[in-house]
């Protein structure tokens, strides 16, 4: 079986976008994503690496063409339900802690569904502890026992190693994929994902 992984952050747009369109992927090819949650600051930070946010400003024209191309997706894979977070930056700290949290209580798909709507379907201010309280509310989580999770230096330690393993193999952004040993950055190298593990599938 090809293995193929995902590394995001919900506070990349991008990797937003990818988790929209990995469905359709999977359902071609029989193959499943494995999502592997990693904190975007800390790939910066290991990588000297920035923001788009922070590497755009100022420049002409690319801002610009980013949007273009940002909108020709969008139209390609007839999605609708995405806008910019008016908080944006958000500190994914605890939504990422809350990821690992998750898996542990037997949630996962469902966690990372609710929490890419409220970052960019209908955007909330998500590092505001109460109001990521209340979303996992009304997604119907065990909200007091994801907080006790997120304290705990197992479920910290775990988010750290997934971070400094995912830059260790080449990882300085988000989305990147990873098909068996092969790197992919970026929502538009979904068909070169695809593709290599339609190779990679007849190969074997």
């Amino acid at each position: 079986m090809v293995k193929v992984e995902f590394h995001f952050d919900f506070g990349s747009p991008n990797a937003y976008l990818s988790h929209l369109v990995i469905p359709e992927i999977e359902k071609r090819t029989g193959v499943k994503f494995e999502y592997v949650p990693v904190l975007l600051g800390g790939v910066f930070k290991l990588t000297n690496n920035r923001s788009p946010a922070e590497s755009l400003r100022g420049i002409r024209n690319k801002p610009e063409y980013e949007r273009l191309e940002t909108q020709r997706f969008l139209r390609r894979h007839g999605i609708a339900r995405f806008q910019s977070n008016p908080f944006f930056p958000v500190n994914t700290l605890m939504m990422m802690r809350g990821a690992i949290a998750a898996g542990r209580l037997g949630v996962f798909e469902r966690y990372v569904d609710e929490m890419y709507r409220r970052m960019w379907a209908e955007p909330k201010k998500m590092d505001d502890p109460a109001i990521w309280r209340a979303a996992l509310v009304e997604a119907g989580f065990a909200a007091d026992r994801f907080f006790e999770l997120i304290e705990q230096r197992e479920v910290k330690e775990e988010l750290m190693s997934n971070t400094q393993k995912s830059v260790e193999r080449g990882t300085f952004g988000s989305p990147t994929f990873y098909v068996g040993g092969e790197i992919f950055f970026g929502k538009d190298r979904l068909r070169d994902v695809e593709e290599l593990i339609v190779q990679r599938r007849t190969e074997a």
